[in-house]
């Protein structure tokens, strides 16, 4: 939870970029059952995340993300290309994003760090190793870190 300049706790908002549907599903539930009061909204494209990020119809309402959850392999933009808009974007750039992805190539770890990526996590492909890599996201970047306020 985050409590605002005028002391109104609200959700923390995370953003997952992500077009896996089980991948998406498990994060979902992990997160439910968390102990962090959040608000997760789900993209499935590169495009899709631009728009959300934007604020661009349909997703015109929608709060700006506290967190960005970015997986690398997406179609229509993949999520060096997100990472870089995000991180070039002076009203976006205080996002954290924490890349998670499955891709282990150091081209890829080389070029998120160099577009200022806060975090690189290779997505286990194990049940249980996955339900621990987002509790530990959980655990570090929601209860831990300070996360920057609007």
């Amino acid at each position: 939870m985050i409590v605002n300049s005028t002391n109104v706790v609200r959700a923390i908002e995370i953003l997952l970029v992500e077009d896996n549907p089980g991948d998406i599903r498990l994060t979902q539930e992990v997160l439910k059952e968390g102990k962090i009061h959040n608000h997760l909204n789900v993209v499935e494209d590169g495009e899709k995340a631009i728009a959300f990020l934007h604020q661009i119809e349909p997703y015109s309402h929608v709060p700006l993300p506290d967190l960005v959850l970015l997986d690398l392999n997406l179609p229509r933009r993949n999520g060096l290309e997100v990472l870089k808009m995000i991180k070039s974007n002076e009203s976006l750039r205080h996002i954290p994003v924490i890349i998670f992805t499955t891709s282990q190539a150091e081209d890829d770890i080389a070029s998120a760090y160099k577009l200022y990526a806060n975090c690189y996590i290779i997505k286990p492909i194990d049940l249980e190793q996955f339900t621990r890599s987002i509790k530990s996201i959980e655990d570090f970047w929601l209860t831990i870190v300070k996360l920057p306020q609007e």
